[in-house]
């Protein structure tokens, strides 16, 4: 796989992504300064999170365990105050690539891929949980960029069928394994999830490090990882939802050095993915479901306009949209409420008799 000019496999140093993610507490300026944090620390690239809050929350989104724990408490406001739109990141991806870095993007809606294309992305990114949602990954890999997935809180089948939906991508695609906790105790940073994927899937394999010491993407690397990507905040003890698993300037330039020391680690780790319990929080409140945009009666033959798809994942999965279209309804829905099985007609007979 390649990103702009640089390499990435196992024959090359690994490639590490700043993830700025929402620490930049809705500010451009923290932004930039995060930006310029990254490039002090040895960092190739930075990644940004775009997202807007009515087409990812529905009114069933609720907050994860760790959001609380700092503090949150209501998942729209939260995500309303860490936005950024593609106007405000512009001047930060300026300065990404002015620093000779390079630029990377997790969308999170795909109704907002044809925006981030407005911009020099050198890279696309999908979130953990979008390893269901088929709609958001067609819709990036369609762009022709390079595309990293990541896989916490997922099954290696899941995995697995993700990689069949991504063949159209050929060789612009990397996996990360991750553990959707935040932070990551380090006993449970489940690095054989590294191998495992690289058993049903031929491109590079990388890893999302929650956890919160400076020597976990050392050991990733000698887990086999190509790519790294780490949380980078101003302040661990800052208030917001992702400081706490982020490393500060001094941490990620330790990281940093110590995954690129070329040091290999005793260690052997099992090839073994698989959902742990810390990740089920996480893996519930943050999955989207298809959901419908306006409040529908029993008997309404559901078109793609009519859905939308937004957290959590409590409703039918993303990657079902297609068998959903042309079904009628078995009951009144609810505007902005997942999906459920049990609101669809049956299916064969129903369309049979249209």
């Amino acid at each position: 796989m390649r990103i702009g000019e640089r390499e990435i496999g196992p024959d090359h140093p690994p490639y590490v992504i700043a993830e700025i993610g929402v620490n930049h507490d809705g500010s451009v300026e923290r932004a930039l300064t995060l930006v310029r944090m990254a490039r002090d620390a040895g960092a190739d690239a930075v990644k940004l999170q775009l997202f807007r809050t009515d087409l990812l929350m529905s009114r069933s989104a609720k907050l994860a365990a760790y959001q609380q724990s700092a503090g949150e408490t209501d998942p729209i406001e939260m995500l309303r105050r860490l936005e950024l739109s593609v106007e405000q990141m512009t001047p930060v991806v300026g300065v990404i690539h002015k620093l000779g870095l390079h630029a990377i993007v997790t969308v999170f809606s795909v109704e907002l891929v044809g925006e981030a294309r407005g911009l020099e992305w050198d890279a696309y990114k999908t979130a953990s949980p979008d390893i269901i949602n088929r709609p958001l990954l067609d819709e990036i890999a369609a762009t022709g960029g390079p595309m990293i997935v990541s896989t916490g809180a997922s099954t290696l089948a899941e995995v697995e069928r993700a990689v069949g939906w991504l063949k159209r991508a050929g060789d612009r695609v990397a996996l990360l394994q991750c553990v959707s906790c935040y932070p990551t105790p380090i006993e449970q940073a489940a690095l054989g999830g590294i191998a495992a994927i690289g058993e049903v899937f031929a491109g590079p394999v990388g890893y999302s490090d929650h956890t919160a010491g400076v020597e976990t993407g050392a050991m990733a690397v000698a887990a086999g990882a190509c790519v790294l990507e780490k949380h980078l905040t101003y302040d661990r003890s800052a208030a917001g939802p992702d400081h706490a698993a982020s490393l500060d300037a001094d941490g990620f330039g330790r990281y940093v050095e110590l995954a690129r020391s070329g040091v290999r680690a005793n260690d052997s780790f099992e090839p073994l993915k698989r959902v742990l319990d810390i990740e089920r929080d996480v893996r519930g409140v943050s999955r989207q479901s298809l959901t419908p945009r306006h409040s529908f009666p029993a008997g309404h033959v559901l078109t793609r306009d009519d859905l939308t798809i937004k957290r959590p994942g409590v409703g039918l999965e993303p990657c079902e949209l297609e068998g959903v279209v042309g079904r009628a309804l078995a009951r009144d829905v609810e505007a902005d409420v997942p999906l459920t099985r049990g609101d669809l007609h049956t299916g064969l007979a129903d369309r049979e008799a249209r």
